[in-house]
């Protein structure tokens, strides 16, 4: 159950496929996060079917942002990260399928017939026992059932996976990513959640203070709680460093009307201006805030970077 090192076959549309991008066994959901139950979801359907290629079947935008386009971000994975880390658990196909009005309107039933059975021709499904799609949602499990056993093709519904909290869910890993508890994100993604972006320039503030950042916007991802966390940056080149950031909006300077994610990575001078870095978090250390000046400020980065080296296990500076 490995996926090519190259990444999955990313197809946005189930018309016209060839042969080679049909007849597989295929996990269905919105794989927001791509979390430890959407991975079970997946090796029920490899399971299944393991002599078929595996595929996954999304949507984009995710039905949340077409119906309700004004909330606030709320995006685990932006679509290219969703897609590697679907092909990371295994999947050698990707369907990405547009999430347009005439979509959303298209009945539960014409969605089994046209995009799963006619159009990617799926040999096999699995999805949680909650799963639900069509106009109005109007198809449901038991529904997807009786319509796939009609078309030849086998349903696996893949029970919750549950930790003490209660069923893993994308809701909960945002909840506790918002109350500013990384670590049980990471438990329920099985990694830590990351924020992957460009580094854009700044004022160049934290460089005339002794602690240059990273600087980005989250964009269309989740805004995490406010303050100060210890973090691993993924650079552009695959390596892992060590670093301290801030997520906030710069209260000490007067406040800024969007948040930012400001990270000092530790023993690194590169120039990492319009790359795309991603930024782990690991641990909160603490809430943001207001400082009296500059000084006070510094003081307490130099703080942070330190409770940061300590929770992380790195190295003191220069040592």
């Amino acid at each position: 159950m490995t996926a090519p090192a190259a990444g999955p076959e990313v197809v946005a549309t189930w018309k016209g496929l060839p042969e080679a991008l049909r007849g597989a066994t295929v996990a269905l959901g919105n794989f927001d996060g791509v979390h430890r139950g959407h991975a079970a979801v997946l090796r029920a359907a490899h399971a299944a079917r393991p002599d078929l290629p595996l595929a996954a079947l999304t949507f984009e935008p995710h039905p949340r942002e077409h119906f309700r386009p004004d909330d606030p971000p709320f995006r685990l994975t932006l679509p290219e990260v969703k897609v590697a880390l679907l092909g990371a658990i295994g999947a050698r196909i990707v369907y990405v399928i547009p999430f347009t009005a005439a979509f959303a309107a298209m009945p539960a039933e014409a969605f089994v017939e046209e995009v799963l059975h006619r159009g990617i021709g799926a040999r096999h499904l699995a999805c949680g026992v909650d799963f639900a799609f069509g106009h109005r949602r109007g198809g449901d499990v038991a529904f997807l059932a009786r319509e796939a056993e009609r078309r030849g093709i086998g349903l696996t519904a893949v029970p919750h996976l549950s930790d003490a909290g209660g069923p893993i869910s994308s809701t909960r890993i945002r909840r506790a990513l918002q109350d500013g508890y990384p670590e049980r994100a990471t438990e329920m993604l099985g990694r830590p959640w990351e924020v992957r972006g460009r580094v854009e320039h700044g004022d160049k503030l934290g460089r005339a203070l002794g602690w240059p950042t990273a600087n980005m916007w989250f964009g269309r991802q989740l805004e995490p709680a406010r303050g100060v966390y210890a973090v691993r940056v993924a650079l552009p080149d695959g390596t892992l460093r060590d670093g301290v950031a801030n997520v906030g909006r710069r209260p000490t300077l007067g406040g800024d009307p969007r948040t930012r994610l400001e990270t000092h990575i530790f023993d690194f001078d590169g120039d990492l201006y319009g790359r795309e870095i991603g930024v782990r978090l690991e641990h909160f250390l603490r809430p943001d805030a207001k400082f009296a000046d500059l000084e006070e400020l510094k003081a307490a980065i130099a703080a942070d970077a330190e409770a940061a080296r300590r929770l992380l296990g790195t190295g003191s500076p220069g040592g």
